[in-house]
């Protein structure tokens, strides 16, 4: 089914979230790999996790790892990508083996900064409500960078961004099972639903 933008979800840590997230259509999904991070999953994990599922690009998300320490991981996982959660300088961007996503505070400051031409995208996750301020800046950076925004699991909020916004797609998070295999999926369905082209 196709939808208005491309569609990322982030933190996916069961099978339930990432073969209904697959199969509804998502482009890419990321797995939490840095150790120092809540939630986070082994290598072991994340592998099974990716034999379950097909025509999506795998991303792993990272904080402090060294740049070897996230190529190691990236190629034992078999990654599309990588997403970090801290800014880089261009040194140690150079030396990620795999394409880069970086995420970006949500701030005047951050928005306002010139960001590095190497990344392939950046994440940014909005607050609650944008001011005609914010909205102007993210008019900017959609149009001079592939942005990704995370508009929470707000349907019509996400609708009205895809179809105001020169974007590169949404972000969406994941969540928990209930119990192993048991999971409520009511909110991503509506945003995807939402999102669909008619």
């Amino acid at each position: 089914m196709p939808h208005l933008v491309p569609l990322l979800i982030r933190g996916i840590n069961n099978l339930s979230d990432a073969r209904y997230c697959a199969g509804m259509g998502a482009d890419k999904l990321t797995f939490i790999l840095d150790p120092s991070l809540p939630g986070h999953l082994d290598t072991k994990s994340v592998k099974e996790l990716a034999g379950w599922i097909a025509g999506v690009e795998l991303i792993g998300e990272f904080d402090h790892l060294s740049a070897h320490e996230i190529n190691a991981i990236s190629a034992e996982c078999s990654l599309d990508a990588v997403l970090l959660r801290t800014p880089r300088t261009d040194e140690e961007l150079a030396e990620i083996a795999p394409p880069v996503y970086i995420e970006l505070a949500a701030n005047s400051t951050a928005l306002a900064k010139p960001l590095p031409a190497s990344p392939v995208g950046f994440l940014l996750e909005l607050p609650a409500a944008e001011t005609p301020e914010t909205l102007a800046a993210l008019q900017h950076l959609s149009s001079q960078n592939p942005l990704w925004l995370g508009p929470g699991l707000q349907p019509d909020r996400a609708r009205a961004l895809a179809t105001s916004l020169p974007l590169a797609g949404l972000v969406f998070p994941s969540g928990d099972e209930v119990k192993p295999g048991l999971r409520d999926f009511d909110q991503l369905e509506a945003v995807f639903e939402a999102l669909e082209t008619e």
